[in-house]
């Protein structure tokens, strides 16, 4: 027999579950075919793989060892 933690634990789980769902659901917005920064053609791959891309693989990297050297999040 479930006692009352059980039951809210379980109604957590589900809330959770339900959460990531709609997130990863989610539909993206539509991928540039230049990257934003150096005007360099996004291979088809990338804009299929992440829908709603900006940024060559390059300038990403970049952007990322920039955040995390300065500490910023992204």
């Amino acid at each position: 027999m479930a006692d009352n933690i059980d039951i809210a634990q379980q109604r957590e789980a589900e809330n959770l579950a339900r959460a990531l769902a709609n997130i990863t659901h989610r539909p993206g917005g539509v991928s540039a075919y230049f990257c934003e920064e150096c005007d360099d053609p996004i291979p088809e791959a990338r804009r299929k793989a992440l829908p709603g891309v900006i940024t060559c693989v390059h300038c990403k990297t970049i952007g990322e060892l920039k955040a995390a050297h300065y500490g910023k999040q992204q």
